[in-house]
């Protein structure tokens, strides 16, 4: 069997290309391969390290090339872009693969497995119909008030506007075009409340995303979100560190010891700061009916910031606590935050 130190490989749809290396002096094995083709190269390979980039359907490689015997490493693709030397094509893109996967320093994706990557598609179809709903609810609105039937707004009021456009005088179109506006929000919500179903079955059978879940604020949704997408919690160094890759941590801008902190970064996992901010906002409104440590810290923060910033603030803390509580295994301790 032939043997190299490691392996680069650029992946596609139909064309894979490989750069592997038999020493870190030597010369680079460099091929094109088929979908058959790069499976059958790598089980002709001795066990090694071989680096993809983490992009669409990495982990499904991932999981297929380890069975193997080989270590993967996934790395994201803004960390391999700085070592492409010159020219853009997928000869490079291996190259760069492979240099990127050597660096003592460099960050990687973990593998995530088939019952995760099931979960993700479930969030991700969730959010796509709840993007779809809200698009129809405000196709609706824009519609119906040409005719003067309005309501107020929020999801919450869409059948009341539905049931004003049922008593108002219409023109037989308009109520033809309401009938399919109607029934494929009425599809939607069928379809989003089954999807919702599904993931918080899975989340109740997984015991790490039960122990987030248990964090004030942090729901179902949530818990399975941030268990499917971050598989080891291991990986994040302290609870900042998994703050920042949700993106949810102050951009710094400093220099010469002088720390300036700005705004918060918005990088990361957009959906899953997205449903810490959701969480966050509930619990504030639940605040004053606390007591305890992270009570009181609400208060003071309150009483001197906006509303909002304090929600990003606690979506902040809120996702610090996860992290503890699933890497240490210890529930989170309700005396911090009971009932008055």
């Amino acid at each position: 069997m032939k043997k190299f130190i490691r392996i680069g490989v650029d992946i596609a749809k139909n064309s894979f290309q490989v750069h592997a290396l038999e020493s870190e002096d030597g010369r680079a094995t460099k091929r094109k391969l088929s979908r058959s083709g790069i499976v059958k190269f790598l089980a002709e390979v001795e066990p090694c390290l071989v680096g993809m980039e983490a992009c669409g359907s990495a982990h499904y490689w991932a999981r297929r090339l380890g069975a193997m015997g080989h270590e993967i490493r996934l790395t994201p693709p803004s960390y391999v872009k700085p070592y492409v030397k010159r020219g853009k094509n997928d000869a490079a893109d291996a190259a760069a693969i492979c240099e990127a996967m050597s660096r003592p320093n460099m960050r990687f994706v973990p593998v995530k497995s088939e019952d995760q990557q099931a979960t993700l598609m479930a969030h991700k179809t969730r959010d796509l119909l709840i993007k779809q709903r809200t698009m129809g609810v405000n196709a609706l609105r824009a519609h119906l008030a040409e005719f003067g039937v309005v309501a107020a707004k929020g999801i919450g009021h869409v059948e009341e506007l539905v049931e004003r456009a049922a008593a108002a005088d219409l023109p037989a179109m308009v109520r033809a075009t309401l009938e399919v506006l109607v029934g494929q929000l009425r599809s939607l919500e069928a379809a989003i409340d089954q999807l919702e179903r599904a993931i918080v079955v899975a989340h109740r059978r997984d015991p790490v995303s039960r122990l987030a879940a248990g964090v004030p604020g942090v729901g179902a949704l949530a818990a399975s979100a941030i268990r499917a997408s971050a598989p080891d919690p291991h990986i994040f160094k302290s609870g900042r560190d998994f703050a920042a890759w949700i993106g949810s941590t102050p951009k710094q801008n400093s220099t010469g010891g002088k720390a300036k902190l700005g705004s918060i970064t918005k990088q990361g996992n957009r959906y899953i700061r997205r449903l810490l901010v959701l969480g966050a906002i509930s619990l504030l409104r639940a605040a004053p009916k606390r007591k305890g440590a992270l009570s009181d810290w609400l208060a003071a923060l309150r009483a001197r910031k906006p509303a909002k910033v304090v929600a990003v603030a606690l979506a902040n803390k809120l996702a610090r606590i996860v992290w503890a509580v699933i890497t240490t295994g210890e529930p989170f301790r309700g005396a911090l935050y009971a009932k008055a």
